[in-house]
């Protein structure tokens, strides 16, 4: 029996819980061998998302989030200093600029997003729209009153449609 390591699936995609969908987008998306910068995915409640992401040396002016095709674009720039002004005796700390993507499935999107101690915390939600959601539709039973034939509500199945 083979075992699959099913980790990637999870490295670029938010939101999806179809198998299939989430195969098809990792087959044809970036294998997400770019680890710069770090960052997490979290599942925050049945329909809630958190993505973090270390930003630090980045300032809320250098950072840039949005919506792009169905893909949250987040993306960061270092604004220019002159080389005269700093000497480094060690450069460690990474301040490069990056552009990472996440595909988002079907009605997730992103609510809000803030800065503190050197992450950047993005919020998603999953809404469903009302007329994509499962609705009950009510089985009737037909049965005889009085030599009559009457329509009798008895039993309620969920359908979904």
């Amino acid at each position: 029996m083979r075992n699959y390591d099913f980790t990637p699936l999870y490295r670029s995609t938010v939101g999806f819980d179809r198998l299939a969908s989430m195969l098809d987008i990792a087959l044809t998306a970036d294998a997400g061998t770019n680890t710069y910068p770090p960052y997490n995915i979290e599942k925050a409640g049945e329909d809630k998302y958190r993505i973090t992401v270390a930003v630090s040396g980045f300032s809320e002016d250098e950072l840039n989030v949005e919506m792009r095709e169905g893909q949250l674009v987040i993306a960061a720039k270092k604004a220019e200093i002159a080389n005269d002004q700093i000497t480094y005796l060690h450069r460690g700390i990474a301040q490069r600029a990056f552009e990472k993507r996440f595909q988002l499935a079907d009605h997730v999107r992103p609510v809000g997003a803030e800065s503190s101690e050197g992450l950047l915390h993005i919020d998603l939600v999953r809404e469903v729209p009302e007329a994509l959601k499962p609705r009950k539709i009510e089985i009737a039973n037909a049965s005889m009153i009085n030599g009559k034939t009457t329509q009798k509500v008895t039993e309620s199945r969920a359908i979904e449609a």
